[in-house]
């Protein structure tokens, strides 16, 4: 075989090139899918939860985003309702891999963007009321 035929069946396992960051920016490199990742870290799991958060997504971006977690077996689905079905999200073992990666985005958004604060998680909100802190991690 010869070395561009080797490389070209190489890059068709791939939506763009074999490079690594292009390829995890295929997965979560647009402004939304890695905002639904941290909601989902935070313990978001319904679709009205990630609607409800700050950055205000719409509906069909959501929907659209939510599907191509999925399809990247970064996040599953169970139904938690059956008239309609309703859906809960999880993240996967490989969807829960990404937090080293958040908590580096983190730690250079706050060193590069002071007063930026983190998010509390959902248990934190249930249990104190509030909505934002910043002494939480996520």
């Amino acid at each position: 075989m010869r070395d561009d035929e080797v490389g070209a069946e190489v890059n068709s396992a791939f939506e763009r090139s074999c490079c690594p960051l292009t390829n995890a920016l295929d997965v979560f490199g647009d402004k939304w899918t890695l905002l639904i990742i941290r909601d989902l870290v935070l313990g978001k799991k319904r679709y009205q939860e990630f609607l409800s958060s700050p950055e205000k997504i719409a509906s069909n971006i959501l929907a659209d985003r939510l599907k191509k977690l999925e399809a990247s077996g970064l996040i599953s689905r169970r139904p938690y309702q059956q008239n309609p079905v309703r859906y809960e999200c999880f993240l996967t073992a490989k969807g829960e891999s990404l937090s080293p990666v958040l908590t580096a985005i983190i730690s250079w958004s706050q060193e590069h963007y002071p007063g930026t604060r983190l998010f509390s998680s959902i248990s934190q909100h249930e249990t104190t009321g509030m909505k934002q802190t910043g002494e939480s991690s996520g």
